[in-house]
């Protein structure tokens, strides 16, 4: 995507987390998916973890199920390892990314490959489309040497999942086409570090910033627009056409951008399992319950 002068994004509403558990016990914190921020179609939910204490992850997240979405692990620091009923197996390391596809339904398991030091990373549910969610299940393990970096005086953009000024990331999903960027700020000098992403027509997003201080669209008249380590900041509604999010560090800072099409359809959730009725929930539970969920 090449830059243009497309209207400037900006923040419409500033969230942080709350601390909770999720799995046999990891320590967490929710930023979509909690009573201020329900969901942000077409993501359903966005956690932080972050610790260095082995007794707040080393109980992992064991096998459990999941119909009607996917789910996006991209790692930090450490590693995790999955397991699924679909046969696949690996370990994401630091830098890299898991993008499964749970469709009609997949049962899997993600547990640290550590026992102590730092693990650190990100957990996002993307929606499926109504034509979508009983697709057959997938999985993209994909390996920091498989992400693309595009790198410039005080910038370096991770494309994990859509392109940014013509590098295309390496996810590869059909029924939602997401774009993920990692983006780290770093002045060179006493000046600012500024890089402005091109967004397509019609994608609402996100950005979350996990390390520093950051602005968005400096030049508007906007007092909101500044964002700490840890709040999470709404874009303004997507304009008719194509648009541009500019972000400006006076010091360090680093941050994950997500964007997406809404799809705009009823959401019924139940723990792991998200559909368009209360009737395909209860279909999606007996199915577990008899076995055939993975079938």
């Amino acid at each position: 995507m090449q830059q243009t002068d497309n209207v400037q994004r900006s923040i419409a509403k500033r969230v942080k987390g709350v601390a909770t558990s999720d799995g046999a016990g990891v320590s967490l914190t929710r930023i979509i998916g909690q009573p201020i921020l329900p969901r942000l179609d077409p993501f359903l939910m966005l956690d932080f973890f972050g610790s260095d204490k082995p007794a707040e992850y080393l109980s992992g997240f064991p096998a459990h199920p999941h119909r009607g979405f996917q789910t996006v692990t991209y790692m930090l620091a450490g590693k995790m390892r999955h397991k699924d009923s679909v046969g696949n197996e690996g370990v994401i390391e630091a830098g890299g990314i898991q993008w499964m596809n749970a469709g009609k339904g997949i049962i899997h398991e993600e547990m640290p490959e550590q026992e102590e030091g730092l693990l650190k990373g990100f957990q996002l549910w993307v929606n499926l489309p109504s034509h979508e969610k009983m697709s057959p299940p997938n999985y993209q393990d994909i390996p920091p040497s498989d992400v693309p970096e595009v790198e410039k005086p005080g910038v370096k953009v991770k494309v994990l999942a859509g392109e940014f000024e013509g590098v295309k990331g390496p996810v590869k999903t059909t029924a939602v086409a997401p774009s993920f960027y990692d983006v780290a700020l770093a002045p060179e000098t006493s000046k600012s570090a500024t890089v402005s992403i091109d967004i397509e027509s019609n994608h609402e997003g996100f950005i979350y910033v996990y390390e520093g201080i950051l602005t968005v669209n400096c030049e508007a008249p906007n007092t909101n627009n500044e964002l700490g380590k840890g709040e999470l900041g709404v874009l303004s509604p997507a304009p008719l056409g194509d648009s541009t999010l500019t972000l400006e560090a006076k010091r360090g800072c680093k941050c994950i951008v997500v964007l997406g099409e809404p799809i705009k359809e009823p959401v019924v959730q139940y723990g792991p399992f998200v559909m368009n009725t209360q009737q395909e929930i209860m279909d999606a539970f007996e199915a577990y319950k008899n076995g055939s969920l993975t079938k």
